[in-house]
């Protein structure tokens, strides 16, 4: 392993994890070193897929693995709390897949295990990462479409039905305010504390719809939050419709466009955002253009604050994502989803 990069043990094997270890390859300031499984076959199927030098067949080994410096959590949410956990007792730096934990409870316990063990995490919002979001956040706070007042954000997709899946087994976490809604939450959070100075803010309101299933998780969810400043904020989600992915920022002199919020340039490449000023008659198109890939960002943002111990914004800062869990959390008391782990106690 080469000595000024950091070294990636991946725990899972999943879709996510395979998007993660192959941009880590074109990263600056990671590689990947193992990976792990809960079967011997999975692991080492994907560690010659991906070219990793050691795999194993459970995490508690990844864990024990001194090679591994970092590691990425890419399991079902339902054990992210555990196995980040362990990973801080472990003395591992954590990239955490979003949402952080199932809950507010967990994401407090996964933090205080960070703190006490001196060890680096972040919840892993990619796309607070990339460069479209800062320049988003620059035109913001330079006032491009005067002062926000309405903030609208959509994430959704509609999945084959299947109450075993991880899409919609309440045991397995899922439903669409957890799996892709915490974007939503997330970017109208951020978008409101930068109109007002800071980097992200709390929704003083949170008012929510949603179909709920047999499975007793969400289908499709709206939610309307209210910020201080009189700003507000339009969120749907879901795992059984597809809606236009994308952000608008409405201002008291124009509003934004941001055709690909949520994944932008994956492999890099040109993201656009689009301005639109009141009196003039054609937008302004915004060209954002980077040769690193999306996953391979966030990797290298992990490599280049460990000192700190977490990113700076707008990634995603432990009070941050605190305040998300928090968000989502209200969000789905509106619409009454409840996960079996939390009627028991076990999250």
């Amino acid at each position: 392993m080469l000595h000024d990069k950091l070294g990636w043990g991946i725990i899972s094997t999943g879709r996510i994890a395979g998007s993660f270890a192959r941009a880590l390859a074109t990263s600056r300031r990671g590689e990947l070193v193992a990976v792990a499984s809960r079967t011997a076959q999975a692991a080492e199927q994907f560690a010659a897929t991906f070219k990793a030098p050691r795999w194993h067949a459970s995490y508690e080994a990844l864990l024990d693995d001194p090679a591994v410096q970092a590691v990425y959590i890419a399991t079902p949410h339902p054990v992210h709390a555990e196995w980040a956990i362990r990973a801080a007792q472990a003395g591992k730096h954590i990239l955490c897949e979003k949402p952080l934990t199932m809950n507010h409870a967990e994401a407090v316990d996964v933090i205080e295990a960070a703190r006490r063990h001196d060890v680096f995490l972040m919840e892993a919002f990619m796309y607070r990462c990339h460069p479209q979001t800062h320049r988003l956040v620059e035109l913001i706070r330079g006032g491009t479409i005067g002062e926000a007042r309405v903030i609208q954000a959509t994430f959704s997709f509609n999945a084959p039905y299947d109450p075993a899946g991880r899409i919609y087994a309440n045991e397995l976490g899922g439903g669409g305010i957890l799996d892709v809604g915490c974007y939503c939450a997330s970017m109208a959070r951020l978008i409101a504390g930068v109109a007002a100075g800071g980097d992200f803010a709390e929704p003083t309101d949170v008012a929510g719809f949603g179909q709920v299933g047999p499975t007793g998780v969400d289908h499709h969810a709206v939610a309307c939050l209210g910020f201080p400043g009189d700003i507000v904020a339009n969120l749907a989600t879901g795992v059984d419709v597809n809606m236009e992915n994308v952000v608008r920022i409405f201002g008291s002199k124009g509003h934004v466009h941001v055709p690909t919020p949520w994944t932008p340039g994956t492999n890099g490449g040109t993201t656009r955002i689009h301005v639109h000023v009141e009196g003039k008659p054609h937008a302004r198109t915004i060209p954002v253009q980077t040769d690193r890939w999306l996953f391979a960002i966030e990797a290298d943002v992990v490599a280049e604050n460990l000192d700190r111990r977490q990113a700076r914004p707008p990634a995603m800062t432990w009070d941050d994502t605190l305040g998300n869990m928090k968000t989502l959390d209200r969000w789905r008391a509106a619409v009454g989803v409840a996960y079996h782990c939390e009627r028991t106690g076990r999250a």
